[in-house]
């Protein structure tokens, strides 16, 4: 792993209106889990590994985001109301060169699932794409009828060992019977892989700009990363799954966040 393919780039400029109040004031990425940031959360967990390079793509009240320590460099989105996780992403186009970390702004994990990631990271035979996935997915369910088990982005794996890859991701991409887990949000793309998602990204644009459809999305600008990762697949890069069961959790609505508390308290 190249000194340029150690940066992080976390994607957090949306608002996060399914918390209610909780981000009346703050952004999504900061609202506290079990005493401290979601985002100081991830932050800790990358620090634990010797990665210290990151950058946050914001938009709403983006000005509010702080590191607790971390040095942080911000891209602006500035039609974060407009745009949705694969738009977020690019604008920070010019950063992805290298390869980079890739991090949700809505998830909390454990140091122990960075650490497996950054160690598939370092391997001389680690795959162009590298994505966590939660073999213990349907029990991160329980509880949370207000986010049903369709808003998974469950993931099909073929092969076993050293020959694993993922070949589709998303939400309604995969049925339950047929999952190896879900996808969490955390991923590593080597600069093979950044520079594969950036080329998906510039063949769409090309195709049919940011209005027309994309993947499962009705647009481009409204589509997801697993979106982008399925174009990937279908022009045969190769994406390995990482697995873990348990160890993170998903914040999106107010019963998330609650369960969440309960989970992490004793992470350190």
């Amino acid at each position: 792993m190249s000194e340029a393919s150690r940066k992080v780039i976390i994607v957090a400029a949306g608002r996060g209106r399914r918390l209610g109040p909780e981000t009346a004031d703050i952004p999504k990425c900061m609202v506290s889990v079990a005493g401290q940031p979601i985002l100081h959360w991830q932050l800790h967990g990358f620090a634990a590994v010797g990665l210290s390079q990151f950058l946050v793509v914001r938009g709403y009240l983006g000005d509010r985001i702080e590191g607790r320590g971390a040095k942080l460099r911000f891209v602006e989105n500035r039609q974060w109301q407009d745009n949705n996780i694969l738009a977020s992403l690019m604008c920070a186009g010019d950063q992805l060169n290298g390869g980079f970390f890739f991090s949700y702004c809505d998830i909390v994990y454990t140091p122990e699932v960075v650490a497996r990631l950054a160690a598939r990271a370092r391997s001389q035979c680690a795959a162009p794409v590298s994505l966590i996935i939660d073999r213990a997915w349907a029990d991160t369910y329980q509880g949370r009828p207000l986010h049903p088990l369709g808003e998974a982005e469950l993931s099909l794996v073929q092969g076993q060992g050293p020959d694993a890859r993922v070949t589709r991701v998303g939400k309604g991409a995969v049925e339950r019977e047929q999952a190896a887990g879900e996808f969490i949000g955390l991923a590593y793309f080597s600069a093979q892989g950044a520079a594969a998602l950036r080329a998906v990204w510039d063949k769409a644009l090309a195709q049919g700009g940011l209005q027309a459809p994309f993947g499962r999305a009705p647009t481009l600008r409204q589509a997801y990363l697993t979106d982008a990762l399925n174009a990937m697949a279908d022009e045969g890069v190769r994406m390995e799954p990482v697995f873990i069961d348990g160890q993170w959790r998903e914040i999106d609505t107010p019963q998330d966040l609650a369960a969440a508390e309960k989970v992490v308290t004793g992470w350190g």
